[in-house]
């Protein structure tokens, strides 16, 4: 894979000065720009945890999984519901995450068992099923009337720059989990279940355990970013938190940077970010479908990512 042989050329100490640099322009957004410019770190923050979170499943073990919207979606419910019930805000995103970790690692024995695109078409409908779950438990989730979340006192200058270092907070944690995997045992072992899964079991790689330890790792991340990311709006419905089209558009993050790598799900988040706020900017009507048309060439004539280019060049 391309990604990951550009993550190799910068070798073990480049990957965290430059992600350290990422994250510290991130931080200093507040100091160059006002809430709009907060906005858009935040989203990049929150996007950049989804991408890595992904990349887990979908970049080093080479699964296609589209259950991004239904961890996020559980993680927003169970926050919203947990805060609701009057657990401090941090404890409930804490337990959002260990709620989706656990649900991940019982769903993942069985829909683990399919592969290609069954196992593409059975993640999705965890996305269905979440959002016909969600709806039609009124007396918890609000069903499709949504669910209002309490919001943080504060003035709008405070909340902003709070929930931006809230999502760097979880971003800093997926990207030190993503360190470790890329150097570890479990990413390479990941990275020989994605080359041939009958082989790597034939030479000892435990690949049942390992794929169920990368599913469980995809959505542990989601789920504290989907609750940090309801109690910034302070309202959320099924068709919101488990949306059809953010789960898609993950996936197309990380093979926009380069799948499985350290970097590529952090270059493709920002920027599919920047691309949709600039193409949203100057074509309101027509942006999804220009959007869309971008997207499809950067990935057909990227097949590797944006870090492609970098290993090209260096040839």
């Amino acid at each position: 894979m391309i990604g990951a042989a550009v993550s190799r050329r910068l070798g073990p100490r480049g990957l965290p000065w430059v992600a350290g640099l990422w994250l510290v322009v991130l931080a200093l957004s507040p100091l160059y720009g006002d809430n709009y410019i907060v906005k858009i770190a935040t989203f990049v923050a929150l996007y950049g945890v989804l991408a890595l979170s992904w990349n887990f499943i979908g970049g080093y073990a080479g699964y296609p999984s589209f259950a991004t919207g239904a961890f996020v979606g559980l993680g927003a419910y169970a926050g919203a519901i947990c805060q609701n019930a009057g657990v401090p805000m941090i404890v409930a995103w804490l337990l959002a995450a260990v709620i989706v970790a656990a649900v991940a690692a019982a769903m993942g024995p069985v829909i683990l068992r399919l592969r290609g695109h069954y196992f593409a078409i059975g993640s999705i409908s965890l996305v269905e099923i979440g959002s016909v779950l969600a709806s039609n438990w009124s007396s918890l989730t609000g069903g499709g009337e949504g669910l209002n979340v309490r919001f943080l006192p504060g003035g709008p200058d405070f909340i902003a720059r709070f929930f931006l270092y809230a999502m760097l907070a979880i971003l800093v944690a997926a990207l030190a989990t993503t360190l470790l995997v890329d150097r570890g045992r479990l990413g390479f072992g990941l990275r020989c279940i994605a080359q041939n899964e009958d082989a790597a079991e034939m030479v000892g790689v435990p690949s049942t355990r390992y794929k169920i330890a990368a599913f469980v790792l995809s959505g542990v991340f989601c789920g504290a970013a989907g609750a940090a990311y309801a109690s910034w709006v302070g309202y959320i419905a099924p068709a919101d938190a488990f949306s059809i089209l953010l789960t898609v558009k993950v996936p197309v993050m990380v093979l926009l940077g380069g799948a499985g790598s350290v970097l590529g799900p952090l270059i493709g988040s920002a920027a599919l970010v920047l691309l949709e706020e600039t193409v949203w900017a100057r074509f309101l009507e027509y942006h999804q479908a220009i959007l869309g048309a971008i997207i499809v060439a950067l990935i057909f004539f990227l097949p590797g990512g944006l870090l492609g280019l970098r290993l090209r060049w260096r040839s």
